[in-house]
């Protein structure tokens, strides 16, 4: 069974195809720009050349009709027919509180993902466009949503209830939702394979950080709080996004500068963060001028900090946790935030092998910067959303699926191996043979 994964953004569509009896990813790409005047298209498919170009493309229709072509192509291509898809999962951000676990789409669910649009109107929209333009190109198979929210959804109402009007919640939805749940679904799951421990006996703290970042707190295998709230803007330092601050700040602003709202809601989410302390959102642009540059070099620990406090938190929270996660591009790459983070720690258990933690600049497997003596293991875990995307799809095709806390996903497996990064790992341990002391191997029974 070949299934056909999208993310789909308001001007791009990531899309992913595995094939499911193999275990296996056939090709990878992404389309840019959707809606401008030029589109561009990259795509990679297992053993054949990469591809890339631009063309026209004013919606998603277009997009996806594209990656259509691209996927059957005889030179490029990884399928003979699309015939041969025979399930489509899509990223859908935002499932409120009316969706706990990933569901087929039929026109009842998609119309709840529309009455949702307003608690995610720069995410939903565009989640609904992939949707609409999937179906459009592949009517006859089932389309399923695999939704952000979904793994908080066992938070207790203690940790996602803001002290606020209670009426603001049960009329309009305000609390605490959380998202990048399919990453926290595998890096859970995985970091519990390399304790050796059943996942609802283990407690975590999985930060997962990219330009957009969160936190969560993982007690017996299940969402227990996590960083972003309402929006995807409250919590950690990010790329462009502020995080937590006092929201006194935003009518203080207004009415000293004459702001508007959607002036404040701009800036909070697109010009504050890294962006609004030193001009830049890469963290390798910002670490690399941080010699020469105070505010580069305060920008990296004002986002050590944010991170250390939650961790603080949360363990306070969670009570004895088993290990740190980290995953995302810069959990998983940037070793002078993990240092800012982690650093100093020994107090709670946690003890920062500098060495092993300078050596992890690779993505290929799953390693460990902890010291041997410390209590709390330090994970960092590349993670693989599509991957989770693609088995709940499976499942919910075969009629095996059930929400995470009661669902095996292959991965949990000790045996369970990524080819793709088994291959790549052999060619960064000749670059680095150093490297080959720092990977995490779950214990053997």
């Amino acid at each position: 069974m070949v299934i056909l994964t999208f993310n789909c953004g308001s001007s791009s569509a990531k899309y992913q195809v595995y094939d499911w009896a193999e275990k296996r990813v056939l090709a990878v790409g992404l389309v840019e720009r959707i809606g401008e005047s030029s589109s561009n298209i990259e795509h990679s498919a297992s053993g054949k050349e990469e591809k890339e170009y631009s063309f026209s493309c004013p919606s998603h229709v277009e997009a996806i009709q594209e990656i259509m072509k691209l996927l059957t192509d005889k030179e490029v291509g990884c399928i003979h027919s699309l015939d041969e898809v025979k399930a489509t999962g899509h990223r859908v951000v935002h499932g409120g509180e009316t969706f706990t676990k990933s569901t087929v789409i039929t026109r009842e669910v998609l119309q709840k993902f529309k009455d949702l649009e307003h608690l995610a109107p720069l995410h939903n929209p565009a989640n609904i466009l992939g949707i609409l333009a999937a179906n459009e190109v592949l009517p006859n198979i089932p389309h399923v949503a695999v939704l952000d929210t979904a793994w908080h959804q066992t938070m207790p109402d203690h940790t996602y209830l803001y002290a606020l009007p209670y009426e603001w919640y049960t009329k309009h939805g305000v609390r605490r939702y959380g998202f990048h749940g399919s990453s926290y679904v595998y890096t859970a799951k995985r970091a519990a394979v390399l304790l050796g421990k059943d996942p609802k006996s283990t407690n975590l703290v999985i930060a997962h950080i990219g330009n957009g970042a969160s936190m969560c707190a993982v007690k017996d295998g299940a969402c227990y709080d996590t960083s972003m709230g309402f929006t995807p803007l409250e919590g950690l330092v990010m790329g462009t996004r502020s995080g937590d601050m006092d929201p006194a700040i935003i009518a203080y602003m207004m009415k000293e500068t004459g702001m508007s709202i959607q002036d404040i809601d701009t800036t909070l989410n697109k010009k504050s963060g890294l962006k609004g302390l030193t001009g830049y959102t890469d963290r390798r642009d910002i670490r690399d001028r941080a010699p020469e540059d105070a505010n580069c070099a305060t920008a990296i620990k004002v986002e050590g900090h944010r991170l250390k406090k939650y961790i603080g938190a949360y363990m306070a929270a969670v009570g004895k946790i088993d290990a740190i996660v980290l995953t995302a591009g810069v959990g998983e790459m940037a070793g002078h935030i993990r240092k800012e983070a982690l650093s100093n720690l020994e107090h709670l258990g946690i003890e920062l092998d500098l060495e092993k933690n300078d050596i992890v600049t690779f993505k290929s497997a799953e390693t460990c910067i902890s010291k041997d003596s410390s209590p709390v293991k330090i994970f960092i875990i590349p993670t693989d959303e599509e991957l989770v995307m693609t088995e709940d799809t499976a499942a919910l095709v075969d009629g095996t699926y059930d929400v995470h806390t009661n669902f095996t996903y292959s991965f949990q497996s000790p045996d369970y191996v990524n080819y793709a990064r088994a291959q790549k790992l052999e060619e960064d341990l000749k670059k680095d043979p150093r490297r080959n002391t720092v990977l995490a191997i779950p214990p053997k029974k």
